[in-house]
């Protein structure tokens, strides 16, 4: 299904065409609203004039999440306040928040944006739809909720937290999908097995979103959720506050990439180390250009996430890039013993062990200038805490599968079932004591 078919299954001349015109436009945008982009672009000699093709966007200096923070907190806004409807903002736990604002025009096309991610992963008017993400400056549950009122969707702003209540909603309302992180999916799920009403659940879609999730993970969850009337589909959708927030892209009914809403939004794939632009397919870091935000537009915004773009046509009809799930994050990647490390292959691991759940966790130390890693697994049932031989049998395999995918060893321990904390946000994968040198 489509929301707007024009637009999404524009021919891909047609797409890079007005890519082209709305750059042009974006850089001029820049230099007569964005003090701070008039000067860099100045200084890197780029004008309108001189954007010629789509390659020239190489000539323009990327933004980071550190502009936008030296910028606090409007600095980098392209419109004054007065019109300015809706102000965003990121947690700020390493310092100061990035902060978004949004004209009602931005507004307009974000919901679009959203209308057509759910659309294509399968949502309907027909459709009730519980958003159990957090409310308030975080934008994913309000992007997510207004972009499925659009699409004609019934919607349950539940929020995060208060489980038992969720699922009594979930009964109550015959919620049809679900907006949240895979780990409180996740969460939902073991509670509804563990209450006996697995069978009172309708759901059948879920709408994922701003954490990553293996392709195990996604498959566990949607084991979780189907019963004997309903079987339940897992969909990403990826976005950024600084870019907009979710919308940027999401997956169609096939799953065979995030499809990129390419009028809005122009992506590149760069080297993180010598920031060159890499060939189309290749992979790397994400990085993207804003084509029609006017609150705070965003030129060549290194999203440090790694991923790569097909342009092939996908079997849904649309003709708009697609990119792959999120690896990992460039500032997320662990570096042990020389050895590159993504949570995401431990997670592939992970999840392929049904005696232990997806909730883990992380712990890097260091021994004598020697990085350790430990990697804490939760336990799928209590009783097994009982079962010793069974345990280290346990211990041994998932080692062994450790060592065998990243090439290194690696300390395991198994925790009993339930004793990590839960939440509605971002589960806490990583925790490193490295600085805590033994």
């Amino acid at each position: 299904m489509f929301f707007q078919k024009d637009i999404e299954t524009m021919p891909r001349q047609k797409i890079e065409e007005l890519q082209l015109e709305r750059l042009r436009h974006l850089v001029k945008f820049c230099i007569d609203n964005v003090p701070f982009y008039a000067k860099r672009l100045s200084d890197a000699g780029v004008t309108p004039e001189k954007i010629k093709s789509l390659k020239d966007i190489e000539n323009i200096p990327y933004t980071t999440k550190e502009d936008i923070r030296d910028s606090y907190p409007f600095g980098l806004f392209g419109q004054p306040l007065k019109k300015i409807v809706r102000l965003h903002a990121s947690s700020g736990t390493t310092g100061k928040p990035t902060v978004v604002g949004y004209t009602k025009k931005d507004l307009d096309i974000w919901s679009d944006c959203v209308a057509r991610i759910v659309m294509a992963a399968g949502a309907t008017e027909d459709d009730v739809i519980q958003i159990s993400f957090n409310y308030g400056l975080f934008t994913g549950a309000l992007g997510l909720h207004y972009g499925l009122e659009k699409v004609g969707a019934t919607v349950v702003p539940t929020s995060s937290g208060n489980t038992a209540k969720q699922i009594m909603l979930m009964q109550d309302f015959k919620t049809t999908g679900l907006v949240s992180t895979p780990s409180y999916a996740q969460h939902i799920a073991e509670l509804i097995e563990e209450t006996g009403v697995k069978e009172n659940i309708h759901l059948k879609l879920g709408l994922f979103g701003s954490e990553g999730c293996t392709e195990g993970f996604r498959d566990r969850i949607e084991e979780s959720f189907s019963n004997s009337h309903n079987k339940f589909f897992a969909t990403d959708n990826y976005g950024m506050s600084e870019l907009m927030g979710p919308g940027v892209s999401g997956d169609c009914i096939y799953r065979t990439g995030m499809h990129i809403n390419e009028d809005h939004f122009l992506a590149e794939v760069i080297d993180s180390k010598t920031l060159e632009v890499l060939p189309r397919g290749s992979q790397g870091e994400l990085v993207i250009t804003t084509l029609t935000k006017e609150g705070i537009p965003m030129l060549r915004y290194r999203t440090k996430d790694i991923t790569q773009i097909s342009y092939d046509g996908c079997q849904c009809g649309r003709t708009t890039a697609r990119m792959s799930k999120i690896k990992g994050r460039s500032d997320d990647m662990l570096k042990i013993r020389g050895v590159n490390v993504f949570p995401s292959q431990i997670e592939s691991v992970l999840v392929t062990f049904t005696q232990i759940s997806p909730n883990y966790q992380l712990v890097l130390t260091r021994t004598h200038s020697t990085d350790e890693l430990e990697v804490k697994v939760e336990l799928a049932d209590g009783s097994l805490l009982e079962k010793f031989t069974e345990l280290d049998v346990l211990k041994t395999n998932i080692k062994k599968s450790l060592k065998s995918t990243l090439e290194i060893s690696c300390k395991v321990s198994l925790v009993e079932h339930k004793s990590m904390e839960r939440t509605g946000g971002k589960a806490q994968r990583i925790v490193d004591l490295r600085d805590e040198v033994k």
